[in-house]
């Protein structure tokens, strides 16, 4: 099994997504500004996507990393094609 990075503080920034997320239902809820509502749901957006650019850079900087390091010609191959599959879901 291997190791892997540490993302507790991705899991603090999510609990953050997680409260304006439900600020944002509740704003649905009360029938707020439609404005006011999608400014909400951008900013959770925007804070996810610099989760997930956290993670990926983690995931470069370390677990493809190693597998480049190892010169283990396979773990390195696997790695790369884990990138192209999250690049192509990316799309």
């Amino acid at each position: 099994m291997e190791d892997h990075p540490d993302h507790s503080k991705e899991g603090v920034r999510l609990k953050r997504v997680k409260g304006q997320l439900e600020g944002v239902l509740k704003m649905i809820e009360d029938r707020r500004y439609c404005p006011d509502i999608l400014i909400q749901v951008r900013a959770a957006k925007s804070a996810i996507q610099a989760i997930e650019h956290s993670i990926l850079k983690t995931h470069l900087a370390s677990c493809v990393s190693d597998a480049l390091h190892e010169k283990n010609e396979e773990k390195a191959n696997q790695k790369i094609e884990e990138l192209i599959e999250l690049i192509e879901r990316h799309k």
